[in-house]
């Protein structure tokens, strides 16, 4: 009997990566996320890569693929890797971008694909590249390129940015309008919801444009728009941000993400200063009692977090307005994150107060974020908020290199 146990451990302890629990934090670590789109063409998906490190693709390794029924799943449903894999890398500064097709008949709304460049023991972890496949992805013949015809890979430009609609096929007019769309920060994770300013579920459109067929697209005002190819049904949302975003560098800009820190009361006075700029650093070395090396790895962490969360949750809003932005400044990217269809658990294993704790995002799609989610609030979050946010004002934040 102890034998047959003895056995029964080391075969548990030997099972394959899809086994286990799947682990998806790699995903919110901008030096480690693969960045993806896709279009349709014709009876086929093209997919679009880019590898943050150009060396992930240069070590002999195929490109996996896998679909999955679920995010959490422990068996795939089927896996392929693509042909002739090396002749497909291209460079891309220390990046490396890789595109391919995958038959349309082999594809279903509703599951999701993994593909990584990783050993097959490997290729199925949180690391690699999550695609969840739903019928408008499935459908739409078009991408966002800039100038050279290369994917813009994201659902955000900066006003003035020339950017095509890049359809498959036959060139078509495009379509934009724009929506009078409030950005209002997320609320503090134990907020009561029905606090929270709401927004009507049906926009109005304050400006209309037409660009002709083939010719760039330039939007000169931040906002929140739609693209419509001419005779087509489906629509993406684009959000247009300032010239310099992911980047802070107005004292507006630096000022804005203190509202998750600060009272109205303290904002207004940074505003109202003869140089703001000066005021949001005295605000930091007052935070870290006069100490200047405490206060500039402060502001470094605090603004570098708002730059990652405006690249990682870009929405209907910048991405720091967002609940995960939110968190993300805060609290610092998650220690782990658990995925289902519909939700994300992300886990702290002791957050900088030393208290560990968990949070819950619903999915809630839209026309213009497909991929945003909605923190479930709670009241027992309070103590765990203002302890970091305490932290924060005495520049005390022992992770500040998270």
């Amino acid at each position: 009997m102890k034998g047959y146990l003895l056995l029964l451990l080391l075969l548990v302890g030997f099972l394959p990566a899809s086994a286990q629990k799947r682990e998806f934090s790699d995903q919110y670590r901008i030096d480690r996320r693969v960045q993806l789109d896709t279009r349709r063409e014709g009876d086929s998906l093209r997919v679009y890569l880019r590898f943050p490190n150009g060396n992930t693709v240069q070590q002999g390794q195929p490109l996996r693929i896998a679909a999955w029924p679920t995010y959490d799943a422990r068996r795939p449903l089927w896996t392929d890797t693509v042909r002739h894999f090396a002749r497909r890398i291209r460079p891309d500064g220390t990046a490396a971008r890789v595109d391919f097709c995958l038959p349309i008949a082999k594809l279903t709304s509703g599951t999701v694909l993994s593909m990584a460049c990783a050993p097959a023991a490997e290729a199925a972890t949180g690391d690699a590249a999550w695609l969840p496949l739903t019928s408008s992805l499935l459908s739409r013949p078009y991408l966002l390129t800039d100038t050279l015809g290369t994917p813009l890979m994201r659902r955000s430009v900066r006003a003035g940015e020339v950017f095509y609609v890049d359809r498959y096929g036959q060139d078509l007019p495009v379509l934009v309008r724009q929506y009078a769309a409030p950005f209002v920060p997320s609320l503090p994770p134990h907020a009561n919801p029905a606090s929270q300013s709401s927004t009507s579920p049906t926009l109005s459109v304050s400006d209309s444009l037409a660009f002709a067929a083939g010719l760039p697209v330039v939007l000169p005002k931040a906002g929140l728009y739609t693209v419509r190819l001419a005779g087509e049904r489906g629509v993406m949302g684009i959000l247009v941000t300032d010239e310099d975003y992911p980047e802070l560098t107005t004292a507006d800009e630096l000022i804005q993400p203190l509202v998750y820190l600060t009272t109205s009361a303290e904002r207004k006075k940074l505003y109202d200063a003869p140089n703001p700029k000066r005021a949001v650093d005295q605000f930091w070395l007052n935070a870290a009692t006069g100490q200047q090396a405490i206060a500039r790895q402060a502001i470094r962490t605090y603004y570098g977090r708002t730059k990652a969360a405006n690249q990682l949750f870009v929405a209907h809003k910048a991405g720091w307005m967002t609940d995960r932005g939110m968190l993300y400044i805060a609290i610092g990217p998650p220690d782990a994150v658990y995925r289902t269809a519909q939700e994300e658990r992300w886990v702290y294993h002791g957050t900088d107060n030393g208290a560990s704790s968990a949070y819950t995002f619903r999915w809630k799609p839209s026309t213009f974020a497909p991929e945003h989610y909605e923190l479930v609030r709670r009241p027992e979050y309070e103590r765990l908020w203002y302890a970091a946010v305490e932290q924060w004002r005495k520049a005390t934040t022992t992770a500040l290199g998270r």
